[in-house]
């Protein structure tokens, strides 16, 4: 182990999934780490610094743990931190966090950390819903049946940080390793005790528990150990199939007894007189994880999150939008006489990055309510249910977290597929996240459902149609699932166990840093990659330019009565000229062919392809190509209203109803943001897998659109 001289200490902090180990790793290091209530939050290890006496020590949060016996990526990640073989190196100290109002389950946990021959605190969560349930834990009488130190904390309170800390300084300064009587039956303790006493003899320092856990499990850490000592290899060896001739299997024993031990210590120090068997969120989730009703209830509170957004975050928009009218306004003059600085600054920087700022009321709103139905625990019931959807497809309900996150953005999405248990359902969930629909997605569905949904339907159906496009990807997802795994990735269904989280109401801090840091997010694009990619389009958009150009379209405008007899200015129309011939608008109108069956032109397919780089540049392409050159003093500036009035060259709407869901069921399933390709890349390990997400994707997009707008179109006449 690393002395102190070498390095600063390294604090673990380990427990099962939702015991509260983020809570208390920003607590203790003051980071803004994610805290939410359902299981797999964290996915990879996190680290932060501590206040240690005079001195700083280094914290590391891994993903939550039921068992040392890893079945999926995360969980690889925590063992290899606390058994020492990850790159920091061997921990200092294991702070394991138990859950009181879990006791037995943690404990039983706690009992395989044991094995790592780590100094260890235990830190005791929970215990202030244990009181306001009636209960309460004996901490003292725990501590001395564990051998450890335990610290009850309440993280978000700020109560018993400072007594952790001490606990961890003297754990460090006395490096006195815990050890545990589990009551392991005389076939197992008798072997243990012999090849402890040889061990020692040999000069080789290990604890009982080591000794019993490499007794059991022969890729325990201790086993490693001792490959190149051929006479405890085989000692060992021996040990083990006599212990197998009498039992089921030394795993079988080991669980057993450990469970045994942990059920045992529970009844010693757990008070609760009185206690009802069924708790109060036990018979509701009755109700909320029904196969019928709980579905009903999901769909209800989805409903009414998307109307909300749509609803809520109207004035805020409107008045963003108003401010970069003004600004727009107010810049604009000041730039007289410098018409190509004028178009870059007022057309190009300030529009678009405007069009994309006016959303944020929608993002900030969106991750309001994700961030509540997380700290409430109601997604963990929901994964439950969606457990029976996606066993159909071959996954099991642990994918409903990786899509949940994609729902936000499928960066983090794909990286919490690492939950998934085996190589074939990661790949298969890495695959189909990018599907779930993600928030940049969101300004695009805004713009179109305000524009041409609510005019003629109303906010209601606005709301639902807003709900439903959040779907698309999901409607898609289950059958890709199911051919994914009949056929390229030949998957089977795995078994599906979840715990429950205790419905609670939701930290206003987590809420409110949930939100912040998207919001940070999202300027951060809008401030980086739209500001850039806003100059390359109106860059593109503006040259060339000339002014024998510029006479053919003025003479082209005299002999066009019919586009005069549409209302279209001699302005408007050399403008949208200018634009036609652009660079950028020549390469539109030759690829407008392959688009057009879906209902685009050369304006939308121009704005798609500008957006495969990053989905949010969508609506700021948008915006500067339909209100490029647009009249500043008439207020003309509102993208909406300029993408409602845009028309074929024959005079005819661009944009319909049915076009307004094409694109954005187009939007909905195409792959576009190089951030999620490389992701999928680092994940899996190869380019391969990018490519194929990003061609499966990108043609059923193609072909959906494309049959949306001709079914509709002609349904409707």
């Amino acid at each position: 182990m690393a002395s102190q001289q070498d390095r600063a200490a390294l604090i673990a902090l380990v427990g099962n999934p939702n015991s509260g180990k983020t809570s208390l790793f920003n607590a203790l290091t003051g980071s803004n780490q994610k805290v939410g209530n359902y299981p797999g939050v964290t996915v990879e290890r996190v680290t932060g610094k501590m206040r240690l006496g005079d001195s700083y020590a280094s914290v590391v949060d891994v993903p939550g743990l039921y068992s040392m016996r890893p079945v999926s990526v995360d969980e690889e990640v925590a063992t290899e931190v606390i058994s020492g073989t990850a790159a920091e190196g061997e921990p200092d100290v294991l702070v394991c966090v138990v859950d009181a109002s879990n006791l037995e389950r943690n404990l039983f946990f706690f009992s395989q950390t044991l094995g790592a021959q780590a100094p260890t605190v235990v830190a005791l969560t929970m215990t202030d819903v244990l009181k306001s349930e009636g209960r309460a834990v004996d901490d003292r009488k725990l501590s001395e049946l564990l051998g450890v130190e335990v610290v009850p904390v309440v993280s978000h309170k700020g109560i018993g940080l400072d007594d952790l800390r001490s606990a961890i300084t003297r754990a460090i300064d006395e490096h006195r390793l815990p050890e545990v009587d589990m009551g392991f039956p005389a076939i197992v303790r008798e072997p243990v005790f012999e090849l402890h006493e040889q061990l020692a003899r040999a000069g080789i320092d290990v604890t009982k528990s080591a000794v019993r856990e490499a007794l059991l499990d022969e890729n325990a850490a201790l086993n490693h150990r001792l490959a190149n000592l051929p006479e405890f290899v085989t000692a060992f060896s021996d040990r083990r199939a006599a212990i197998l001739g009498n039992a089921a299997t030394g795993k079988t024993l080991d669980a057993q007894a450990r469970y045994a031990w942990a059920g045992r210590v529970r009844k010693e120090v757990m008070n609760e007189p009185g206690v009802s068997s069924r708790r109060a969120s036990d018979r509701i989730d009755d109700f909320l994880t029904h196969r019928v009703f709980g579905l009903i209830v999901f769909a209800a509170v989805m409903y009414l999150m998307f109307q909300s957004i749509y609803t809520l975050a109207r004035p805020l928009m409107d008045l963003i939008a108003s401010g970069f009218d003004w600004l727009k306004g107010a810049v604009s003059p000041l730039l007289n006489g410098h018409p190509v600085a004028q178009s870059l600054v007022v057309d190009g920087v300030v529009t678009g990055i405007g069009t994309v700022v006016t959303f944020l009321p929608q993002i900030v709103i969106l991750f309001f309510f994700i961030s509540v139905l997380e700290g409430s625990g109601y997604l963990s019931r929901v994964a439950f249910l969606m457990d029976r959807l996606f066993g159909w497809a071959g996954l099991n309900g642990r994918a409903f977290i990786p899509f949940l996150s994609s729902f936000a953005c499928a960066v983090p999405g794909i990286m919490a597929a690492r939950v998934m248990p085996d190589h074939r359902s990661r790949l298969a969930t890495i695959l189909v996240a990018p599907l779930m629909s993600c928030s940049a997605r969101l300004p695009v569905y805004i713009l179109l459902i305000g524009a041409f949904v609510e005019p003629k339907f109303g906010p209601v159906v606005a709301g639902l149609s807003l709900f439903l496009m959040h779907f698309v990807g999901l409607f898609f997802a289950v059958p890709i699932l199911w051919l994914l795994n009949k056929s390229l990735l030949k998957g089977k269904r795995l078994p599906f166990v979840l715990e429950l989280p205790r419905y609670q109401w939701p930290r206003l801090k987590d809420v409110a840093l949930t939100m912040v840091s998207r919001a940070k997010v999202f300027m951060k694009t809008a401030g980086t990659i739209i500001f850039i990619l806003s100059i390359v389009i109106w860059a593109l958009l503006y040259f060339p330019r000339s002014q024998a150009a510029d006479a053919r379209y003025q003479v082209d405008y005299t002999h066009a009565t019919q586009i005069q007899a549409s209302g279209v200015t001699l302005d408007k129309y050399v403008d949208g000229r200018r634009m036609a011939d652009s660079y950028l608008g020549r390469f539109g109108r030759a690829i407008e062919p392959a688009f057009k069956p879906a209902g685009f032109d050369w304006r939308l397919t121009t704005a798609i392809l500008a957006a495969f780089p990053a989905r949010e540049v969508v609506v700021s392409a948008m915006g500067i190509i339909f209100d490029l050159g647009g009249d500043m003093e008439s207020g003309s500036s509102d993208l909406k209203q300029a993408v409602a009035r845009a028309t074929w060259p024959d005079g005819r709407p661009l944009m319909t109803i049915w076009t307004a869901i094409s694109l954005m069921v187009f939007f909905a399933l195409c792959s576009q943001c190089m951030a999620t390709l490389a992701t999928i890349k680092r994940e899996t390990g190869t380019w391969k897998w990018a490519a194929f997400s990003f061609t499966y994707m990108t043609l059923l997009a193609y072909m959906t659109s494309i049959i949306v707008f001709q079914v509709g179109t002609r349904l409707t006449g």
